[in-house]
């Protein structure tokens, strides 16, 4: 009996572990299996107070999935940005499809369409920083780095997959680079991503 308790302890245990590798939070839409997008755009990632962040995460975003090879095009970092500059109907787009995404969490489906056809993408995403900063927790130094991001759909606005992560590093002198953990952290979140 008491060998029973202790391997049904260990199995308990096991399963608890195995539970905590994967992301805070991660979730996907019923119809993303029939999902798989050829083309990929990045819109420019909100930095909020992070203004160090700014184009960094962009173009880090960018490189994994272009090593990754999942996708025939990724349009990211600078080339959206030079997009946006230069197409300002695209730009118009944008702002107000991101305004109605942030303020009542609608993503429209008709302005989502029309950014699809103008930028020329099947999908876009729409990542935010949640923490990009060196700080003090438990009286320990740590660098930190969070992301939410938002996978649209853009041919019907269906936010197929969305995730939140972040990653914490202690040191004593030397800083991890940020830079380098928001790479494994995006490495990590778009396993879980449709394609």
């Amino acid at each position: 009996m008491k060998k029973s308790r202790g391997l049904l302890l260990c199995l308990l245990l096991t399963g608890i572990l195995i539970g905590c590798g994967g992301l805070r939070y991660s979730q996907v839409t019923p119809g993303a299996k029939d999902f798989h997008p050829q083309r990929i755009g990045i819109l420019p990632v909100e930095v909020g107070s992070y203004e160090e962040a700014r184009g960094n995460v962009d173009q880090i975003i960018a490189g994994v999935l272009i090593e990754k090879n999942w996708f025939s095009d990724v349009v990211g970092g600078d080339t959206f940005t030079t997009l946006l500059g230069n197409n300002e109907v695209l730009r118009k787009l944008v702002v107000e499809y991101m305004m109605k995404l942030k303020t009542v969490n609608f993503s429209d489906p008709e302005l989502s369409k029309k950014i699809g056809e103008t930028a020329q993408v099947d999908a876009f995403l729409v990542a935010g920083i949640d923490y990009w900063d060196y700080m003090t927790e438990n009286e320990k130094k740590v660098a930190k780095v969070g992301f939410a991001v938002k996978m649209i759909n853009a041919a019907n606005g269906d936010i197929v997959w969305k995730a939140g992560h972040h990653m914490v590093e202690d040191y004593l002198f030397m800083k991890p680079s940020l830079a380098g953990m928001a790479k494994d952290l995006i490495k990590k979140m778009i396993e879980y991503m449709p394609r």
